[in-house]
């Protein structure tokens, strides 16, 4: 699965690995350490104009009687996504790209039941995306609720010892081809959903620190011996 995740980068560095995306403006994105489920997460939609805006981490799908039901759809199962009611529609038409520069996951110890934070992210140190879904939501009062929520697949053999799941990672050759406009079959798009490759990426232990949304800082991402 993907719990937490951290978007903290410059924004020249963003612009550059999402070119043409129009970026908010100067000032209005605050560095984000410890990002946590019903939270506002960056997103860029497969809308007709290539922008970020932020939607609530936790998709509502549009039949919902009541929201809550998102803090349940944090992620989605790449090979059901075609099949479950919350996920088919919005995977054939309303995709996201959700921005970041590492993610975490607790790796768990069997022998002694303690679980170790790591922060893991690409090599290169780049920005990347994960490959999300989005749903518009309507209440009967005219509440209206923009969500999302983040793609997981099987993981790659770095990923393998840490958790069983990991969130589907998109190259960035696969950028277009996942925020195509309009309606698309889970043919086109499965063969994008596939565990990004181990070698390209790396992990290493942080402070437990993490391990409480409240604590959102550089300390989240340092490493620990």
């Amino acid at each position: 699965m993907c719990g937490r995740f951290v978007l903290a980068v410059d924004p020249a560095d963003l612009e550059a690995s999402f070119a043409g995306v129009e970026l908010p403006p100067a000032g209005a994105m605050q560095p984000r350490y410890n990002i946590a489920p019903t939270q506002p997460v960056a997103v860029i939609t497969n809308s007709a104009e290539r922008k970020l805006e932020f939607f609530n981490w936790g998709l509502i799908p549009s039949w919902a009687k009541d929201p809550k039901i998102g803090n349940r759809m944090i992620n989605a199962r790449a090979e059901t996504l075609a099949e479950k009611p919350s996920f088919r529609a919005a995977y054939k038409r309303r995709r996201c790209l959700i921005p970041t520069n590492g993610f975490y996951e607790w790796q768990r110890h069997l022998e002694d039941k303690t679980k170790t934070p790591m922060f893991i992210s690409l090599t290169s140190g780049k920005p990347f995306a994960f490959a999300g879904l989005w749903e518009s939501w309507h209440s009967s009062e005219g509440d209206h609720v923009l969500s999302c929520t983040i793609i997981t697949t099987t993981p790659n053999d770095l990923m393998a010892p840490i958790h069983n799941r990991m969130p589907v990672i998109l190259p960035a050759e696969a950028y277009d081809v996942w925020l195509a406009p309009g309606e698309q079959t889970g043919v086109q798009l499965q063969n994008l959903l596939a565990p990004y490759p181990a070698a390209d990426m790396q992990a290493y232990a942080v402070s437990t620190f993490v391990n409480s949304p409240r604590n959102d800082s550089p300390e989240c991402i340092l490493p620990v011996n």
